[in-house]
């Protein structure tokens, strides 16, 4: 007899099974099954690969869908399992259906299946309303509960459903029995399968228990729960023994239910024409009208040739509405006045695509492909990946929906997975595990990406030592390893849209996206599997940061500067470039990347177009070859003069793809075409194909009249660098936009920076070091300023200021921000009792208000933040009073309301001025603690924090010196009950997590204070989650400040004895051990101190002692 269950989930039902396709498939075949079938809730992301899976295993596949359903007081679920194509389709449109309508999440109603369940049988689970009535004995009542529900299809396609125990439900399961028999209902039976072993259960149980928040105790978990698993078609016969009509109803689902998906057909959607003209014809003329326009109307007879070569072979691959389609998309971005990328991976070899403007390269002049791109002898869909700003990518996509229509257009899903940290730590909290426990583990996991458990007990000893030593680590490794990998949540896929020709529900489920934009419920790879045709929709921040920078240009100087016309061969651009000064540079900002270039020190546009190829784990050994071929320092390796013309611009290295190509056209007479697949198949590794290509070159080098030696070898060339060669016309398509990035940043730096500064103004670490690296242009920073600010960072004073936005400053939205700037825009705030009147206290709430005064964004009036701060109870009451006299008189009256003085208090010290700052903005603009005594630490061999994270390697485990104030401070006890500290540590360039393990905090508890200076002295280490400092030794700022100021001398130039009582005064309040001489001009008279007045000397006295002297007659040495 065929048996199958039908209650089974997938991982794709999120936390509520722990059952992977492939795993399952195999089980229930090894276990005795021809059939299986899946009834994920609500969705159908599993169909196709549980499909897929089903026929690879030899097992017959039933797709089904379990549904919650409402009916009055009553609600519960169905399940529906399709018996054909029909079938099918109607799950997709119910799962839409669910997924994108709100008001149906919580289940339908019986009208809201009619009509939808079209050739699909309906089990009424064992946990429904109709069960649950008859165990109350409400026999009538679940009679109306099977009418109003089943009246709504064909009587046989309902299965009433059994399951449980025999033994514990015998009475109920004869109730069943007899009530189907009495109203002529058939019979299944089911055992909800939600792991797939035994052995799963506790990995299962952690999974329920993270998705409903709860801890769990393995040993006091109920039985019931424990049989979810697959059982065996024996088992399943077993259990069901006592009813046959349960065991015949799941054969006839079996003999019922026989789907077929369609995998091998493809559907390319249309291009809607306003004409009735072939799609080959307003290619052929988009194209010609393109070229003159690109071309200046000169179209040469290689031009010519090649835009014909390609478009036979786009109309002989039926893709002439493709480009039509994409040619269309990215005209309405450019009318929009959108950054577009110059191109991305293979497209930009194709001729048509530039002369279309879907790219910028023009594959003739950089020696570009399209072969690589389209290959006629390669069938496949094309793969046109298009560049936006990462702001505007979302007007693109709503563009192409509003164009074809919601019905199809959706983006792509993809799935959201427990990692391995991720998995231990919720593992860890489902099984109460110590928090302490938890996070060790976790941090001995590395932060490689793709890292997996497994692979980390191989490479971390200590990972290995605290899963021998610990019996309760070695649960929650165990547990967190089952449950590695499954999904946990859905979300967008950073690129991919769908069109489709026909509406998507015949072909996918759809759910609600975070947008307009609807989801396909299939991921990257099912998606193709079906047929649709994908578009890759990118947002790149360095556009948008190419786009900011061009409308800052023109709105300070006019100016506009037409990216696609500079020159390409900018002396200015090339130094910028050679020095490695290309922080905010596009591919070209790493540490490992500046020391090539200004070991390179590029001349040429092909010197980053290979530095950008060649800048990857596998070629970089070839790097310095090239660098040496570049300045002449090594013979170039040319293995036949024939090939001169192929590797003679990187030097003998074969840098790109393309070379592989050209190099079995030169030599083996291959065309381009076949080329193409030679490269596939070396690269692919496959020894037998290997073999082959090895074959068909040396014949084809043969016939060519070169001997086997050379051919030998310039194969094994080919070999060797097939992984490693990189596709160019990528590498010259993103070498664009590095190029562009570093002319704004030669030509124009303050543009450029104040731009970078907003591209990254939430994100504290990277603003501190741009921040930085600003200042030392000589750009001065200014803080934030409710007249004068806008919502990120502007250029001010013709050019030579950056001035914070509002939105860095904490607690203040984008909203609020706006309304800020509106208001100021009516007319300048005059005061703090002005601001608090006219700003809506609804829309900027008193902790922005406070922030802003901390963040110095109040400074405009001259007051002190300390004074507006004590001021703004005041400034509200104020405000209050106004307004409620204002809304009491209507406007009959003028207001006569005197505006209050500011009470005055102490100013602000530096350092409470600095970290109000850090409180606002995440960052010090006024400096930094530790800059004032940077003079005094440069003899200690002082490392800067950001210049020991960006030089991780060469940092790595040696004794480095950092100083840093405390901004954080977290205590904790080891499982050993001893006591250890994490801070956070800044200097003027960054910030890093510091480890004070507990001998270390021991000795240095007492001096480890948040706010405090510390000069620390330890080792470097990045293979964590986050880099750490790992302290050893650490001193007092202000002891080795007091230390150092000792051995200096403050000398002091008067013009004559006059002026003395006035020193006098300044240097009687600022005690210290700062010996104090003075010099009388008049009287040619030097005097030294008495040891009352020694100084600091503080930065408050030095600035005194200036204003009153003048800055050359005060001299600290």
């Amino acid at each position: 007899m065929n048996l199958l269950h039908t209650n089974v989930y997938s991982e794709y039902s999120l936390l509520s099974s722990t059952n992977r396709i492939k795993e399952l498939v195999s089980k229930a075949k090894e276990t005795g099954f021809t059939a299986l079938a899946l009834t994920d809730k609500g969705n159908m992301f599993a169909a196709v690969p549980f499909y897929k899976a089903c026929l690879e295993t030899g097992i017959k596949p039933v797709i089904g869908l379990e549904i919650p359903i409402k009916d009055n007081e009553h609600s519960g679920s169905l399940r529906l399992l399709a018996k054909n194509t029909t079938g099918y389709k109607s799950l997709l449109k119910i799962s839409t259906l669910l997924q994108t309508e709100d008001n149906l999440r919580a289940g339908l109603a019986p009208d809201d299946l009619r009509s939808r369940i079209n050739d699909c049988l309906i089990i009424i689970p064992y946990d429904s309303p109709m069960h649950q009535l008859i165990k109350a004995g409400e026999v009538e009542a679940a009679k109306e509960w099977c009418v109003r529900w089943i009246t709504r299809s064909k009587k046989e396609d309902w299965y009433i459903d059994l399951a449980g125990n025999a033994d514990r439900e015998s009475h109920h399961w004869e109730a069943v029995s007899q009530f189907a028999s009495r109203y002529n209902l058939k019979l299944c039976g089911s055992n909800p399968v939600r792991f797939t072993s035994k052995e799963n259960y506790e990995a299962y149980a952690a999974v329920r228990a993270i998705r409903e928040g709860k801890t769990i105790h393995l040993q006091d978990e109920g039985h019931a729960e424990r049989s979810f698993y697959l059982k065996s078609k024996e088992e399943l016969k077993q259990s069901f023994s006592p009813v046959p009509a349960a065991l015949s109803g799941l054969g006839e689902i079996v003999e019922q239910c026989n789907i077929t998906i369609d995998l091998d057909r493809r559907y390319l959607p249309a291009y809607p024409f306003t004409k009735s003209e072939p799609a080959k014809e307003v290619l052929k003329k988009a194209c010609l009208e393109g070229a003159n326009k690109r071309f200046n109307h000169t179209i040469t007879d290689e031009v010519r040739r090649r835009l014909e070569k390609e478009l036979a072979v786009i109309d002989q691959m039926g893709f002439n509405d493709y480009f039509l389609i994409v040619a269309d998309f990215m005209q309405h971005a450019r009318k929009r006045n959108m950054m577009t990328g110059p191109g991305r991976g293979s497209a930009a070899g194709s001729l048509t695509a530039y002369v279309l403007y879907i790219t910028d390269v023009n594959p003739l002049k950089y020696d570009l492909l399209f072969e690589r791109f389209l290959n006629p002898e390669r069938i496949s869909l094309p793969d046109i990946d298009i560049d936006f700003p990462d702001h505007r990518r979302d007007e693109v996509i709503q563009y192409v929906q509003e164009k074809y229509g919601p019905d199809h257009v959706a983006q792509i899903a993809t799935f959201g997975t427990l990692a391995a940290r991720a998995a231990i730590r919720d593992t860890g909290k489902a099984l109460s595990c110590d928090s302490f426990l938890i996070e060790k583990v976790a941090k001995l996991i590395p932060s490689t990406p793709g890292i997996t458990i497994k692979k980390a007990m191989e490479q971390e000893r200590g990972l290995q030592q605290i899963r021998n030593d610990s019996e309760d680590a070695n649960k929650l490794l165990s547990i967190a390893e089952s449950i590695e990998g499954l999904m946990r949540h859905v979300s967008t896929h950073a690129a991919g849209v769908v069109i489709s020709p026909v509406p998507l529900t015949e072909l996918v489920a759809l759910q609600k996206g975070q947008g307009p934009v609807r989801l396909t419920q299939a991921t990257m790879g099912i998606v193709e599997d079906i047929g649709l045709v994908k578009f890759d929709f990118l947002g790149l921040r360095n556009l948008t940061l190419l786009e900011r920078v061009l409308s800052i240009i023109e709105q300070e100087s006019g100016r506009r500067v037409d990216i696609h016309s500079i020159p390409w061969d900018d002396v200015k651009t090339y130094e910028l470039l050679a020095n490695g000064d290309t922080t905010g540079v596009f591919q070209l900002e790493s540490q490992g990347m500046r020391r090539v270039l200004r070991s390179l020190m590029p001349t040429e546009f092909e010197d980053i177009v290979a530095v950008n190829a060649l800048y990857r784990p596998g070629p970089m050994d070839y790097i310095q070859v090239y660098i040496n071929g570049k300045h002449k320092k090594a013979p170039i390796n040319d293995i036949h003069e024939e090939l001169t013309p192929i590797l003679g611009k990187t030097y003998g290295v074969i840098v790109y793809q393309e070379q592989i190509m050209q190099i079995a056209v030169k030599m083996a007479g291959f065309s381009l075409a076949r080329a193409d697949l030679l490269r596939r198949a070396i690269s692919k590794k496959n020894k037998a194909d290997l073999e082959k290509s090895r074959g068909d070159f040396l014949k084809g080098a043969k016939e060519k009249g070169y001997n086997e030696d050379i051919a030998n070898k310039v194969f094994q060339l080919i070999e060797r660098f097939a992984n490693y060669g990189f596709n160019r016309s990528h590498a010259v398509a993103y070498s664009m936009i590095s190029y562009q990035l570093a002319y704004l940043k030669a030509h124009f730096p303050t543009a450029f920076y104040t731009a970078l500064l907003s591209s990254v103004w939430n994100t504290p670490e990277k603003l501190t070091e741009l921040l930085q690296e600003t200042k030392k242009r000589k750009i001065d920073i200014m803080p934030p300023s409710i007249s004068k600010s806008g919502l990120l960072f502007t250029l001010e004073d013709h050019g030579h200021t950056v001035r914070f936005g509002l939105l860095p400053v904490s607690h203040v939205g984008v909203q609020a921000a706006k309304h800020i700037i509106d208001t100021a825009r009516e007319a300048p705030y005059k005061d703090l009792f002005d601001y608090c009147v006219r700003v809506n206290q609804r829309i900027v709430n008193r902790r922005a208000t406070e922030n802003l005064i901390k963040a110095g964004a109040m400074d405009e009036w001259g007051e002190d933040r300390a004074t507006l701060l004590y001021n703004l109870d005041q400034a509200y009451s104020f405000a209050e009073k106004v307004l409620s006299f204002q809304d009491e008189m209507a406007g009959l009256f003028t207001l006569d309301i005197e505006t209050p003085q500011y009470e005055h208090v102490d100013p602000l010290s530096l350092q409470e001025k600095l970290s109000f700052e850090q409180e606002a903005l995440g960052v010090y603009v006024s400096g930094h603690p530790i800059e004032q005594v940077s003079d005094v630490l440069a003899k200690y061999q002082r490392v800067l924090i950001a210049d020991m994270i960006q030089d991780q390697k060469g940092q790595e485990r040696k004794r480095l010196r950092i100083a840093g104030m405390v901004s954080s401070l977290k205590k904790i006890t080891t499982k050993k009950g001893d006591p250890m500290a994490f801070l956070e540590a800044a200097d003027e360039s960054g910030h890093c997590e510091v480890v004070v393990f507990p001998d270390v905090w021991k000795e240095y508890e007492t001096m480890i204070r948040e706010g405090e200076l510390l000069f620390m002295e330890g080792a470097f280490d990045h293979t964590r989650d986050k880099p750490q400092f790992l302290l050893k030794r650490s001193v007092l700022i202000q002891s080795i400040v007091a230390a150092s100021r000792k051995e200096k001398v403050l000398y002091l130039k008067l013009k004559d004895q006059s002026q003395l009582p006035d020193v006098k005064k300044l240097l009687i309040g600022d005690e210290g051990a700062t010996k104090v001489i003075t010099y009388l001009e008049k009287e040619r008279q030097t005097i030294q101190m008495q040891p009352v007045y020694e100084v600091g000397p503080s930065e408050e006295c030095m600035n005194h002692l200036m204003e009153l002297l003048g800055r050359e007659q005060v001299v600290l040495k």
